[in-house]
């Protein structure tokens, strides 16, 4: 499997969502954003940890990281490596008594762990080519490129890939907007059109 390593460029939260955040994730060699919904539990969590506050109790991830620590482990890295039916999968990676393990756990609770530990972040090849996006250039637009965005919205591309490159578009507007429901639905537009081929 390829996997490219990611950072964490940004956590917010939409009232569009329902009280769920959405962390994104930026490629570190490259351009492609990531976004993932995430539950407002683990965005607290790994704000925290992002932030250096130290809760006066430990957080079921601070719990976890104790665990690992304790039993001679070593977290050596997370990976996001599966989207399947709308849902991010990943695995954690430890490392026993130079004995390799992958656990299986959410992204949202895999992050959290890997900003305790420092451990690299990766997503596969496959998910960032299924549901990463690309920025536009310039987050600010003006009214008449708006416009002029709306004007072209409104036409119908004819070719599979035309659709694919518009739905692209359109991502990258909502990601820039802040709007993750949005994203997150075109994301998965995006998806049922490549998994067609």
């Amino acid at each position: 499997m390829q996997k490219i390593q990611c950072e964490i460029l940004g956590l917010s939260s939409s009232p569009s969502t329902g009280g769920a955040y959405a962390i994104l994730l930026k490629e570190v060699n490259g351009n492609r954003r990531l976004p993932i919904i995430i539950g407002a539990f683990e965005a607290q969590a790994i704000a925290l940890e992002i932030e250096g506050i130290k809760p006066p109790r430990p957080l079921t991830h601070d719990l976890l990281k104790q665990v690992t620590d304790n039993l001679g482990a070593t977290i050596t890295e997370v990976v996001i490596d599966e989207l399947r039916e709308n849902t991010f999968y990943a695995k954690i990676i430890l490392e026993v008594s130079a004995l390799t393990n992958e656990i299986d756990a959410r992204p949202s609770d895999a992050i959290a762990l890997a900003v305790r530990a420092q451990a690299p972040i990766y997503v596969s090849e496959t998910v960032m080519e299924v549901a990463a996006f690309i920025p536009s250039e310039d987050g600010d637009k003006e009214e008449s490129e708006e416009a002029e965005s709306e004007k072209k919205e409104e036409k119908i591309p004819s070719t599979r890939q035309a659709k694919i490159a518009a739905l692209q578009n359109k991502l990258r507007e909502a990601i820039d907007a802040e709007e993750y429901e949005r994203a997150a639905r075109i994301r998965d537009d995006i998806q049922r059109l490549t998994s067609n081929n």
